[in-house]
């Protein structure tokens, strides 16, 4: 059987979907992912087949660029989801249409649904065969009846592993912020990214800074011993403590897969919305810097970080959230609904 997958816009949605797609071509399937270019290397890193489409912004081409796929590779079933365009193609195509998601956001909006759905002769968008909920029960809002829960499973590139990286130092809590493009920051040292590394530093804490590739000759060592640079998170986020980072759901589902109490310093709505649900769950803390106009927001979260490290409570709940997911069907199990869908 043929499986296309559709993602874009970002690293993490590659990621969140290579779990599913990977499990379907070990079954023996034909994958194929479908990307737009800035976020083709990441399929390329996990050795998924990938096809470079438009941004998923760009939705009148995107789907143009489907249909013209599909007539050299038609597929079997078409898995998407964050946009109306993967459902609409499988409508076009009269194939099961699966949707990928995790339940804490709502799907947004498609400005250019109207003229979409005219484009495939439809009415309105077509209804999934399938919805896959990866959002662990525990942190879904309102969960939509029908759900098929499925296990969140990290996935991220992979560079040669070094044993530091796959160990929990000794006698010392460890703690990880994920910087990604705003590791350029660390370089001032007025900086208060650079004010909450000093601060992590003087409570004894190891601290590890996921950056870009190179970042750590950049900074040569003027952090003293803080690792900075590339970071394999499946690997390294259950030797922590502690994850520091901005929201994004990838960072935090892998955090949460690996039993990882959370700080969360949300940047915009979506994630608002993950750190109210990983919050108020008890396994994270949500801290919003702006809330204290007066102090240092580097300072603001260190002070938040001791205390997360200092109240055991936090990781008891990561740990239960941990065993939640663990708990939740592999993605092998539900290839084998796919593949019924397929067959009819």
């Amino acid at each position: 059987m043929k499986f296309l997958f559709t993602a874009g816009g970002s690293h993490s949605t590659v990621f969140s979907m290579a779990p599913l797609a990977t499990a379907a071509r070990t079954a023996g399937h034909d994958v194929l992912l479908t990307v737009d270019e800035p976020v083709l290397e990441a399929a390329e890193a996990i050795g998924v087949p990938a096809v470079p489409v438009p941004h998923p912004g760009e939705a009148a081409a995107r789907l143009d660029a489907l249909l013209d796929l599909s007539r050299d590779w038609t597929p079997d079933v078409v898995v998407g989801g964050l946009s109306y365009v993967p459902g609409l193609l499988a409508a076009h195509l009269g194939v099961p249409y699966v949707r990928q998601y995790w339940d804490i956001v709502p799907l947004r909006p498609e400005p250019a649904l109207p003229e979409l759905l005219e484009r495939v002769g439809l009415d309105a968008p077509p209804e999934h065969a399938l919805f896959i909920d990866v959002c662990p029960p525990a942190l879904r809002p309102s969960p939509t009846p029908g759900a098929r829960p499925m296990r969140w499973v990290p996935r991220n590139r992979q560079l040669r592993l070094e044993p530091w990286m796959y160990t929990r130092p000794k006698g010392r809590p460890r703690v990880l912020i994920t910087a990604g493009t705003r590791a350029a920051k660390l370089r001032n040292t007025g900086d208060s990214t650079r004010r909450l590394v000093d601060g992590l530093r003087l409570t004894g804490a190891e601290v590890l800074v996921a950056a870009p590739p190179g970042a750590a000759e950049q900074f040569g060592t003027e952090l003293g011993d803080v690792r900075v640079g590339w970071l394999p998170l499946d690997v390294v986020a259950p030797t922590c403590d502690l994850m520091v980072h901005h929201g994004g759901a990838a960072t935090a589902m892998t955090g949460a897969a690996a039993g990882t109490p959370q700080l969360i310093t949300p940047e915009n709505n979506y994630a608002k919305e993950i750190a109210r649900a990983f919050t108020g769950f008890g396994g994270a803390r949500t801290v919003v810097p702006d809330d204290r106009p007066q102090e240092d927001p580097g300072e603001v979260i260190a002070e938040s970080c001791r205390e997360i490290l200092a109240d055991p409570s936090y990781a008891e709940r990561a740990a239960a959230l941990r065993q939640e997911i663990a708990a939740l069907p592999t993605p092998y199990e539900v290839v084998a609904e796919l593949e019924g869908l397929a067959a009819g």
